[in-house]
């Protein structure tokens, strides 16, 4: 060990370094400064209240925020009920009755040949020009690289092929081709293998799609719900508290703020209550009427189709049913339609909550019954080798054709459509508004419950200075 020399040469004992205290230099956090201040706070009673006040504040704060949030998700699910999603369901409805509509009106074209009329020729190209204006709405609504996409697509590409082929089907029989029936054939598959699936994947796709915000705009803000039931009970403890250590009955604070969050707390059940009775009514007399006419439009017009192939195939396509029986495929399809017809129209009338409502699916039942039996005539002439007679009842020549009954159906389904369409827009609307203004009001009156409760405690806090 060194010695120490002083500046006069006489040696001192040598220097130790006292013995550091252990955590001396140690730097306490600021979360633990935070809390020995809390605790210090805590056995004041300024200290408390200054704490109760601030909790009391941010518990306020947070119930409307929370509610806020919560109501603006279900106010935009709701919208969406009303101008995309549904919108939207029914494009692609329509997308598949204008197809199908187009496929009916080839074949009755093709039947009818050289005597083709305007009208009936019209009617096939403005049922291809509203899928075509229909798909590209669609497309510009759906997400990129979605199943909608892809679906949209797939059909905007077979849609000309499949009007090419009829056409080709067309020329060839005004020219007096047989090979035009083999055309309108390739057509038809095409129509019904590819084209009409594609279609119903789409609707199936955008139901869905309001399936889910139908739930979202009707689930109800649980979290809101809680956080308020939370903040009303803090308050009333704090009044409590108040009332045991000065006597007074209220504190003018406190009272506003407890006001203030019980308008919240009640605008946000009885607003959401009252909205989801509006979209339950949207969906059990609006959408689900529309889906089950859409299904009864779609089997009118498959029925129509086959009943039309029936005629230009002349039994060259036939099936064999599960007993060994083989009939002729197209005629078997118009029974099966004709049923589904039947029995969507049946479910329609039960759907439906008026008399506009249901007037016009019993006149489309009315005039399915009249179908039916006209058809019968039609086949018996087929079956007896009459092949004109059957074309003149099923084309319109005859006195009392089935295309009559057609058009009948088609546009008593129309009509009841565009009244449950707009039962559905009424409804929705009406659940959609019961939300308005609820997000920006429960923030403005959460943010004056919060400035209430801390002006109440401020008071309290006034009388220790």
């Amino acid at each position: 060990m060194g010695v120490r020399v002083d500046a006069r040469g006489a040696c001192a004992a040598p220097h130790t370094p006292a013995p550091a205290t252990p955590g001396a230099d140690a730097r306490r956090t600021a979360f633990a400064e935070g809390l020995d201040q809390l605790r210090a706070a805590a056995t004041t009673e300024p200290g408390r209240l200054r704490i109760i006040g601030a909790l009391l504040a941010l518990l306020v704060v947070a119930f409307g925020a929370i509610a806020a949030w919560q109501m603006t998700e279900r106010t935009a699910a709701a919208d969406d009920v009303l101008n995309r999603s549904q919108p939207l369901t029914s494009d692609a409805a329509d997308i598949y009755r204008s197809l199908a509509d187009a496929n009916t009106a080839a074949a009755s074209g093709y039947l009818a040949g050289l005597q083709e009329k305007p009208a009936m020729r019209e009617g096939y190209e403005r049922d291809i020009r509203t899928a075509a204006a229909k798909l590209v709405t669609a497309a510009a609504n759906s997400e990129p690289g979605s199943t909608s996409a892809h679906t949209i697509a797939e059909l905007s590409r077979l849609l000309p092929e499949y009007k090419g082929l009829v056409e080709t089907a067309r020329a060839n029989n005004r020219q007096g081709y047989p090979v035009g029936g083999a055309y309108l054939r390739a057509a038809n598959e095409m129509m019904q293998q590819r084209m009409l699936p594609a279609a119903q994947k789409l609707h199936q796709t955008e139901n869905q799609r309001l399936r889910d915000d139908y739930a979202d705009a009707k689930s109800f803000p649980w979290a809101a719900a809680g956080l308020g039931v939370l903040a009303l009970a803090g308050l009333a403890w704090a009044q409590r508290r108040n009332y045991r250590r000065t006597n007074r009955v209220l504190n003018h604070g406190l009272v506003t703020a407890t006001a203030a969050a019980t308008v919240v707390l009640l605008w946000l059940a009885v607003g959401h209550t009252v909205a989801r009775a509006g979209l339950n009514d949207s969906y059990d007399h609006g959408v689900r009427s529309l889906n089950v006419l859409h299904e009864a439009r779609i089997a009118s017009l498959t029925a129509r189709s086959d009943e039309n192939l029936t005629l230009v195939r002349r039994g060259a396509d036939t099936k064999a049913l599960t007993d060994g029986k083989v009939v002729d495929a197209y005629e078997w399809g118009y029974d099966k339609e004709i049923d589904e017809l039947g029995k969507a129209l049946t479910r329609a009338a039960g759907l439906a909550d008026d008399t506009a409502g249901k007037k016009p699916v019993q006149d489309a039942n009315g005039f399915m019954k009249v179908w039916k039996d006209r058809h019968v005539l039609a086949r018996d002439d087929n079956d007896s080798g009459n092949y004109q007679a059957a074309r003149d009842r099923v084309i319109g020549a005859a006195k009392e054709p089935t295309s009559v009954c057609f058009d009948n159906v088609d546009k008593a389904l129309a009509t009841a459509l565009t009244h449950e369409q707009s039962e559905f827009k009424q409804a929705a609307s009406d659940g959609r508004d019961s939300l308005t203004g609820l997000p920006t009001g429960a923030a403005v009156l959460a943010v004056l419950g919060a400035a209430g409760a801390v002006l109440g405690i401020g008071r309290r806090l006034s009388e220790y200075r």
